[in-house]
């Protein structure tokens, strides 16, 4: 049965693909889909201009308010209720306090009628559960991450992460539908609620994948590595891999794509000035999401090092190693607990390191430089992305798991509709 979905972010379109992603999905299965997404980032306001010209859903934008003043306000009143006795945290406060434009969202999402409301990210939450409750829609969640786990440590961390507990105990457990982008990010939510999402990885359309793998291969005892992502961050084991580059008897270069608004793209070229590697080192500006495949088909290596500087880091398996795979370039993984139980399944397409040893990591690098076994790699990459890490097969799950949860409440839908 068709029926009228709305998928409800508080990000920029452009900045998440896989809202594209499920909403193409949704479209070509002949459901009504409308996006609702916030202007949130200057930089992708673009982005989303194109995207909401050339999509053939529905798109709803809103401008995400001012909400640093909101969230400190929010927050204090939830440390006093905290420190009360028998006071709990009412949803609305506890939304604020984690820092959703909940207002925003609730007031776009409200004004959609649908039979299913998919919210992205804890902050949508609360929009997404309001309108189904008006609309007697059903309410879904696309986990990206474990937001409970996304602290670090400290106190603002603290009440934060409790905020965001606050919301997903209350709004998950009616959920009718439930993904996740990794089986470890799948379980953790099954462990703290007691449902086990679909897992429906962060892979991308084949229509994005070159027609063959490319051709231009890098001079003997080279390598071009490549690493990408909205912001350029120190904690993204670039560090660990720039003295890998230093040690290697392989010249290894490296380009790293992304904003540079916090200065960390400097301080990294400054550490690969100290290394006496420097002009092996680029940063190159943003991109459009939809050219990010094509762009890495020409390097040898992709970097995925994550860090478990979060537990949710721990539990990722990001955009970045299908991209890679997509363009037929091999990935070097971190030994996080999710990258070091996924990287078996890509055999010789994925070297899986530990950051704290750049010695053995340079060695990882020396192996892959041989001639044969980097034009193994990279067909190996080619192959697997073809035959399993694509949309065009992984959309499947996610489709399937929308029919199941329109089919469990067909009869409330059928009687929701029904005239008069």
């Amino acid at each position: 049965m068709a029926a009228d979905i709305c998928i409800v972010s508080p990000g920029n379109l452009g900045s998440n693909p896989r809202i594209l992603k499920e909403a193409d999905a949704l479209h070509e299965a002949g459901h009504r889909v409308t996006t609702i997404a916030c202007d949130y980032t200057e930089s992708f306001r673009a982005y989303d201009d194109e995207i909401a010209r050339s999509v053939a859903w529905k798109v709803v934008r809103v401008k995400r308010p001012a909400l640093e003043r909101l969230r400190e306000i929010a927050a204090r009143a939830a440390g006093r209720m905290i420190d009360a006795i028998g006071i709990g945290v009412p949803l609305g406060i506890a939304a604020t306090a984690s820092g959703g434009p909940v207002s925003t969202l609730r007031a776009a999402a409200l004004a959609q009628p649908a039979d299913l409301y998919i919210a992205h990210y804890t902050a949508a939450l609360p929009a997404a559960a309001a309108a189904a409750g008006r609309h007697g829609g059903l309410l879904g969640f696309d986990a990206e991450d474990f937001h409970p786990g996304e602290g670090q440590g400290t106190a603002a961390d603290d009440l934060r992460l409790e905020m965001v507990q606050r919301v997903e105990e209350s709004l998950i457990p009616p959920c009718r539908h439930l993904t996740a982008a990794s089986p470890l990010i799948g379980r953790a939510y099954a462990a703290q609620y007691g449902m086990l999402p679909s897992t429906v990885l962060n892979v991308f359309p084949l229509a994005m994948a070159p027609a063959a793998l490319s051709p231009q291969a890098s001079p003997p005892g080279t390598l071009r590595a490549y690493w990408f992502s909205q912001t350029i961050g120190l904690d993204r084991g670039l560090q660990s891999f720039l003295e890998a580059m230093a040690r290697s008897r392989t010249r290894v270069s490296l380009d790293i794509r992304g904003s540079n608004r916090w200065g960390h793209g400097d301080t990294l070229l400054a550490m690969a000035r100290d290394l006496g590697i420097a002009d092996r080192v680029t940063i190159l500006p943003l991109a459009p999401p939809g050219e990010m495949v094509r762009l890495a088909a020409s390097y040898d290596l992709g970097l995925s090092l994550e860090t478990e500087a979060t537990q949710s880091r721990k539990l990722c398996l990001t955009n970045k190693i299908f991209t890679y795979l997509l363009a037929g370039i091999p990935v070097m993984l971190s030994d996080t607990p999710a990258q070091r139980e996924f990287a078996p399944q890509l055999a010789s397409a994925a070297s899986l390191v530990a950051l704290a040893d750049p010695q053995a990591m340079a060695l990882s690098l020396d192996r892959l430089a041989s001639p044969g076994t980097l034009a193994g790699a990279k067909a190996t990459a080619w192959r697997l992305a073809r035959e399993r890490f694509n949309w065009d097969f992984e959309k499947r799950a996610f489709l399937a798991a929308v029919a199941s949860a329109l089919a469990s409440a067909t009869d409330a839908l059928a009687t929701r509709r029904a005239p008069g």
